[in-house]
């Protein structure tokens, strides 16, 4: 299991965040997801095997830009 921190732009509303969050559980290999609308960042828990591109295109699908993703 890794954790990893996902810089978001674009949101603005709690709306926002949720739709970040439901996108970014739906990829295979999630675990658990927390999106902060005040901080725009997520914290997503994921299996070892799950590549930072599959995050970003499920950021991206929401409308907003996975801007950086670093492992924590």
């Amino acid at each position: 299991m890794k954790k990893i921190k996902i810089t978001i732009s674009g949101m603005h509303c709690a709306s926002c965040a949720g739709n970040v969050e439901r996108s970014l559980r739906k990829v295979p290999g999630v675990k658990s997801v927390s999106v902060s609308l005040m901080s725009n960042k997520g914290i997503v828990e994921t299996e070892d095997n799950v590549p930072e591109e599959a995050l970003k295109k499920a950021v991206a699908r929401t409308g907003y830009k996975a801007v950086e993703i670093q492992a924590i």
